[in-house]
């Protein structure tokens, strides 16, 4: 394996990691507006992903951050190609963050009002953006003979296939998020998050069919990839058809891990479709942006290998070991106030 093919797997890792843990976390910011009834509730659910969300932003700094260093003509491409977007995702995360920050500091119910809509609207732009990202790029952008893109924003960035894409990630991360409130606290709002998963099971379910089904009509994922996409996309069905049951017999860690286990399957569905290109063009075929054509030098990704495989175990070690340390259900006794 070449170095530009394993920097390749490790963006695509930081991708994947970074939908698995930061998934949950919007769906606890959107139930914020669906599931809390009052302030104290809205207290706990934020305090369930008080000590993890913003380690688990890291996940995408890094990701961009090793785009940038190991491939700089696919970061140049897409981050100006996707310029809006990606200065939304990143309007919607600094507020967010500061609304984790601000509400509690003050108890007049406008200021409160204003930091919740933060919080729900920062949790919900993130993971539609990131799927209308994704579906972008396998289904393909208008790039010319110089790496430059020259996309529309109606048309290109967002279509039906984006769109359905965008929606499919949203529903995925509040489902993942419910499921993470079931192991989190206790109750009745253990027990309407459990309720409200089962409500909106089938609506994702037929969200994500509409969108393995627009998969084969807008992109040629199937035809260049069949082979590996087609049995994850199968095994994620078959693991979504086993979530049904795990949430009905209040089987809360295994809801929990298979809604995760799916988004990961859709996630890394997405590098596999590409690879071995970073950038699909719609103009010519010959204009598509290989990994070999956009990685940096052989020393320096010598370097940031060396680097990574010294670090990555580091912070592993420290995630799983926070997580660890606040493993134990948030009750409404929590005084961490947010």
């Amino acid at each position: 394996m070449e170095l530009s093919e394993l920097w390749f797997l490790l963006i695509g890792v930081l991708w994947v990691g970074f939908i698995f843990l930061e998934g949950f976390d919007f769906g606890v910011g959107m139930s914020t507006k669906f599931l809390a009834k009052n302030e104290t509730e809205k207290r706990v659910l934020i305090n369930t992903i008080g000590p993890h969300w913003d380690a688990n932003e890291v996940w995408l700094l890094t990701a961009g951050g090793a785009m940038f260093a190991a491939f700089p003509h696919w970061y140049a491409t897409l981050f100006s190609g996707y310029y809006l977007p990606f200065v939304l995702l990143l309007l919607a995360l600094i507020a967010r963050g500061v609304a984790f920050e601000f509400r509690g500091k003050h108890h007049a119910a406008k200021w409160k009002t204003t930091w919740d809509w933060s919080i729900f609207l920062g949790s919900l732009i993130p993971p539609f953006l990131v799927g209308v990202l994704f579906s972008g790029l396998i289904k393909g952008l208008p790039i010319d003979e110089n790496m430059n893109m020259h996309a529309t924003f109606f048309g290109d960035m967002v279509n039906l296939f984006t769109l359905v894409g965008g929606i499919a990630f949203v529903l995925l991360s509040y489902l993942h998020g419910l499921m993470f409130i079931t192991m989190k606290t206790n109750g009745q709002l253990r027990a309407r998050a459990r309720e409200q998963a089962l409500k909106i099971y089938w609506v994702t379910g037929a969200v994500i069919v509409l969108f393995v089904v627009l998969t084969g009509i807008f992109t040629d994922a199937y035809t260049n990839r069949g082979a590996i996409i087609i049995p994850m996309y199968a095994v994620a069905v078959l693991l979504y058809l086993a979530l049904y049951k795990m949430v009905k017999d209040q089987k809360e860690g295994f809801s929990f891990t298979l809604t995760g286990l799916i988004l990961v399957l859709v996630t890394a569905s997405f590098f596999i479709a590409l690879f071995p290109n970073v950038m699909i063009s719609t103009t010519d075929v010959a204009n598509n942006i290989t990994i070999y054509e956009a990685a940096s030098g052989a020393y320096s990704l010598k370097v940031m290998t060396i680097v990574a495989l010294t670090m990555v175990p580091i912070v592993l070690a420290y995630t799983i070991w926070s997580y660890y340390i606040f493993r134990k259900r948030v009750s409404h006794k929590e005084h961490l106030e947010y």
